[in-house]
């Protein structure tokens, strides 16, 4: 069962995400005539300031797309997301990246070389 979510007004950067993914990405969207192609009217996503319902084939198509938009906007947990292995924070990796900050790869850097460095001294002896 779902909690009830308050619905906010979506922020500058939300907003023109979600304008650039209908614009680029969503199959429903006619650059042509600026409707969304199975209702026939226009794009109810491209004038959304409010979190709350969505098109169903942008939330279930487009919006997994931006694993960090998906959160803010449904705050649900998103399909890819990562725990740290310096810190334990949970992160959503943009690119291939192990750690959640420059500051967790540089520290994680630093034991690996730690550790190589001690085994090489204890196969030395």
């Amino acid at each position: 069962m779902e909690l009830y979510r308050q619905s906010r007004e979506l922020t500058r950067a939300e907003r023109k995400a979600i304008r650039k993914m209908v614009t680029e990405i969503c199959a429903n969207y006619d650059n042509h005539y600026n409707i969304c192609l199975p209702l026939d009217c226009p794009c109810y996503m491209l004038n959304k300031w409010w979190t709350g319902a969505y098109c169903k084939y942008f939330q279930n198509a487009v919006l997994p797309l931006d694993p960090i938009l998906e959160v803010a906007l449904l705050g649900r947990a998103a399909r890819f997301q990562k725990n740290c292995p310096i810190c334990g924070a949970v992160y959503i990796p943009v690119t291939s990246r192990a750690y959640c900050s420059d500051a967790c790869r540089v520290t994680g850097q630093r034991e690996a070389d730690r550790r190589r460095k001690l085994n090489r001294r204890q196969n030395k002896g």
